[in-house]
């Protein structure tokens, strides 16, 4: 989630704070969805926001590198993880405010984000169906902005509490300073200042749902106007149907974003490839387009190919999978070959979205 510049790691293994637990050379196997094999030198389960600054004093007293791993759904993990590794395990999601107009729910920065998805909905507070089975934790979801089917999870956030590793205090950012854009916020951009340990989300009571993207439109052709839950169960059938399942395959989900371009690029790339996926970005006016970058990749021929231990899911080429044994050169050496045929195919740069450590 967050990380510090490097620095020499230091032999010593004395914990940094007196009230937390060092967990030395700890696995962290089943903390990266791509199922690596890493150990973080040093670890430190984060339960309480009021224990970030104790070990934060260690950290800066010493040196040390450091960075903030949740669910690991959106990493690509080295062997070893030098110095700190604070393992964020805040739990617990309360409604603190409910009138007419909507419900603020508090929720901690370690919770699943898919079982807080179904929270939501079983207690009756749609909003968040689209957003239905992306892996990883509410922490996490803020820093990525989170998005599937024409809906980003920063539409839904009021505020957001977190350690400022500057002021060395936690401070409430308001949803208008967290500078969300597509696959972008403010602790993206500043992944060295923030550890976030609570969100605060505001759901509307008023509701429809939001079919805009052709493949819930299809579920619902010719239906009624379905209910949230609805859409979340045809949220997660097309996702299933699509990609793999982290405890079966390997994986970070979505492995690269989707370029956004300017329209005379557009229409130049349509003219050439006709058959090109795309969607409208932004205000229509600008006429800048969102390309499917798993269509290009697609187009490439690497849907289904397999590197060694690492490959391109068979049933989507957005996907890279760890078949077992891979390791964080291998995704990344096939990753750059993508990117560069990409590149020669269509003139366009593929980002990578997951964060590497």
């Amino acid at each position: 989630m967050n990380s510090a510049p490097n620095a020499p790691s230091s032999p010593k293994k004395a914990s940094l704070s007196g009230i937390l637990e060092m967990l030395p050379d700890f696995s962290l196997r089943s903390r990266n969805s791509f199922g690596f094999e890493a150990l973080a030198e040093q670890a430190y389960s984060i339960t309480d926001a009021e224990q970030i600054g104790a070990v934060m004093e260690g950290i800066d007293a010493t040196g040390l590198p450091w960075r903030v791993l949740g669910g690991g759904s959106n990493v690509i993990l080295a062997p070893t993880l030098p110095g700190v590794t604070l393992l964020m395990d805040i739990t617990g999601q309360t409604i603190t405010h409910q009138d007419g107009s909507g419900t603020v729910i508090t929720v901690g920065a370690g919770v699943n984000w898919h079982d807080f998805v179904l929270w939501t909905l079983d207690h009756g507070l749609p909003g968040l169906e689209n957003l239905a089975l992306i892996p990883g934790t509410v922490g996490a979801a803020p820093i990525q902005n989170i998005g599937a089917y024409g809906v980003e999870v920063g539409e839904y956030i009021q505020s957001i509490k977190a350690f400022d590793c500057e002021s060395k205090a936690l401070v409430t950012i308001a949803a208008s300073d967290c500078a969300f854009t597509y696959r972008n916020s403010l602790f993206k951009e500043n992944p060295h200042r923030y550890i976030i340990t609570r969100v605060h989300f505001y759901l509307p009571a008023a509701w429809s749902p939001r079919l805009r993207y052709a493949d819930l439109a299809a579920a619902f052709a010719n239906r009624h106007a379905p209910t949230a839950e609805e859409v979340m169960v045809a949220v997660c059938k097309i996702r299933n149907r699509k990609l793999p399942d982290p405890k079966l395959i390997g994986n970070a989900g979505s492995f690269f974003q989707n370029p956004i371009v300017e329209k005379a690029q557009y229409l130049a790339l349509l003219k050439q490839f006709p058959e090109l996926v795309s969607y409208p970005e932004g205000d229509e006016g600008s006429g800048k387009r969102k390309l499917a970058a798993g269509w290009m990749i697609d187009r490439c021929g690497f849907k289904g190919v397999r590197a060694g231990a690492v490959g391109v899911y068979q049933h989507q080429a957005l996907v890279l999978v760890n078949h077992g044994g891979g390791n964080a050169d291998s995704v990344l050496a096939l990753a750059k070959t993508i990117q560069d045929k990409v590149q020669d195919t269509f003139g366009v740069t593929l980002a990578i979205e997951p964060i590497r450590y």
